[in-house]
């Protein structure tokens, strides 16, 4: 199913206060996902046989990377390019299984060790499906979502390499497409 229109940033407040919960979301609010999964059922419901499974990825801020200690991280995006990456994600995902839906939030701002990042949540007919949609998300928005992270440890500061990929690159949808159906 085609998904609804994105929005683009929310505060706090917004986030989790209207009734149906957009499917894209850059903010700097804490991530919900209750919310996220009960509006992707719901929305998983409306096609085809309807939604059988609900799968999800949280991404969460660890506390050490590459043998160094975490103190936080620092998360940046273009709120408008990287909620159109989401629904072209979302897209790509619909035209490979077209009764599934994807959802995808993601914060932005200093967030601590434990705290939520990113969150993807797909529902399909069957769990099967539900997962591959989900793994499929994550990994094109680790390729191609204009979202930065800063990370902050004991010893200094440092960007990670971010998405330099071009959306339109058909060998990365197909990585993408390999490690979702692995």
């Amino acid at each position: 199913m085609l998904p609804q229109a994105g929005t683009h940033q929310h505060d706090e407040a917004q986030y989790t206060d209207s009734m149906a919960v957009p499917l894209f979301v850059v903010t700097p609010a804490r991530l919900a996902l209750e919310p996220l999964v009960a509006q992707v059922e719901i929305t998983g419901r409306l096609d085809g046989e309807g939604c059988g499974a609900v799968c999800t990825f949280i991404g969460v801020v660890r506390r050490s990377h590459a043998g160094r200690t975490v103190r936080y991280l620092e998360y940046e995006a273009h709120a408008t390019l990287a909620v159109r990456t989401f629904e072209r994600i979302a897209h790509e995902a619909v035209e490979r299984w077209p009764q599934a839906t994807l959802a995808i939030h993601h914060r932005v701002g200093r967030l601590a060790v434990g705290e939520t990042s990113v969150l993807v949540a797909a529902a399909a007919a069957h769990r099967d499906e539900a997962f591959r949609v989900c793994r499929y998300g994550i990994e094109r928005v680790k390729q191609i979502a204009p979202v930065w992270k800063r990370e902050v440890c004991e010893d200094g500061a440092h960007w990670i390499e971010g998405p330099v990929a071009d959306p339109a690159n058909d060998d990365l949808r197909r990585q993408a497409l390999v490690r979702a159906c692995a």
